[in-house]
């Protein structure tokens, strides 16, 4: 016999919240989720293979806890004079941050992002059971340093998230403006660099802020640039010391044996991982200037989607899209969709529907 949610005892914090996730369907061209729909190279895909049939052999014992062989492996891939002991992973980016939260944030305690940002972070600190903030942006979803730091001394929050670039606008964060909201901060400092592998290459990282600065934390992923997102691997870097209290909040061996092997095998072949990349950012470029060609308005984006505005009826345009075989994200935000860059095929195939639906209005 099946009981409803609400017959359970659920704490009063989580009653009425839906969980996270995005419209699945099996459709021809599915852009809707970031996903680097570029498959892994099979040079790359032997590879792992190989790391996995090795690492089965001992698969009976417990992995490695500390995963120092993969640690070394993202160390030496960001450089920056990184070692081991300033890095953290484990399943996927959402992992890394609900570790940094369990350690920094909780009951009595706050977190803070720029909305609209990163959908993840306010279920994340509601989970460990923090008081979500929200903060505001620009109409074009931008963040300036005074502005931003004004927001942050008057919050005070325990950890504060800039997702850089933002998802799900794709705007990118200058550096002046994480050094401005790390002065203003009392506590952790969290960018997110899920995407930025995607963002012009001469752009520096917050990476080269770490020096010196014990309370920032930079994450990135595999899922997104090393086309890896099934495999569920994130990371970040930081003072060995935050690494040192995120031991304290993880399970015990929580990146498993075969995760750590896949991982460390992928990042041996970094360069052709990488190659994938110019062409993605290629597609997003021809997704940005079709669209705008099209009456639609696209937003500056360094990642590999592209949040696209005066939609007339978004829901209807959604549909429209599915009904073509085209499945791209609704994110609730009015007027406005938002559509991963694929394969120089996929692109098209999205390109093509949405010109024969029509120009906006």
């Amino acid at each position: 016999m099946s009981v409803r949610l609400e017959d359970l005892p659920l704490r009063d914090d989580l009653r009425g919240l839906t969980p996270y996730g995005a419209p699945q369907a099996p459709l021809p061209i599915a852009l809707n989720v970031n996903e680097n729909t570029h498959p892994v190279p099979q040079e790359v895909a032997d590879d792992i293979m190989d790391s996995i049939a090795l690492a089965l052999r001992e698969v009976n014992r417990y992995p490695d806890r500390d995963f120092v062989a993969l640690r070394e492996g993202f160390a030496d891939y960001l450089g920056h004079g990184l070692t081991a002991d300033n890095i953290w992973a484990a399943n996927g980016s959402n992992e890394v941050l609900q570790h940094v939260l369990q350690a920094f944030a909780g009951p009595g305690r706050k977190a803070f992002g720029f909305a609209p940002t990163y959908s993840m972070y306010p279920l994340l600190s509601q989970g460990v059971g923090a008081t979500w903030i929200a903060g505001r942006r620009e109409p074009d979803y931008s963040i300036s340093a005074v502005d931003a730091a004004a927001q942050v001394r008057e919050a005070q929050p325990d950890v504060v998230f800039l997702c850089s670039p933002n998802n799900p606008t794709g705007t990118p964060v200058s550096l002046d403006v994480i050094e401005a909201v790390y002065e203003a901060a009392t506590g952790m400092v969290v960018v997110d660099e899920a995407y930025h592998e995607f963002a012009p290459q001469q752009e520096r990282s917050a990476l080269t802020l770490l020096p010196g600065r014990e309370r920032l934390i930079v994450s990135r992923t595999m899922s997104k640039a090393f086309a890896f997102a099934g495999a569920r691997v994130g990371y970040l870097a930081a003072d060995s010391a935050v690494v040192d209290a995120l031991r304290l909040v993880r399970l015990p061996y929580h990146l498993s044996a075969l995760t750590q092997a896949a991982a460390s095998a992928a990042l041996r072949h970094a360069p052709t991982m990488l190659q994938m990349v110019d062409d993605i950012v290629a597609q997003r470029d021809r997704i940005s200037a079709t669209i705008e060609a099209l009456g639609y308005r696209p937003y500056e984006s360094w990642s590999n989607f592209v949040l696209f505005g005066d939609v007339d009826d978004p829901a209807k345009l959604w549909q429209q899209l599915f009904d073509r075989g085209v499945l791209i994200r609704d994110i609730g935000i009015p007027h406005h969709l938002r559509v991963s860059a694929g394969t120089e095929e996929e692109t098209t195939a999205f390109l093509d529907a949405l010109a024969s639906i029509g120009s906006a209005s």
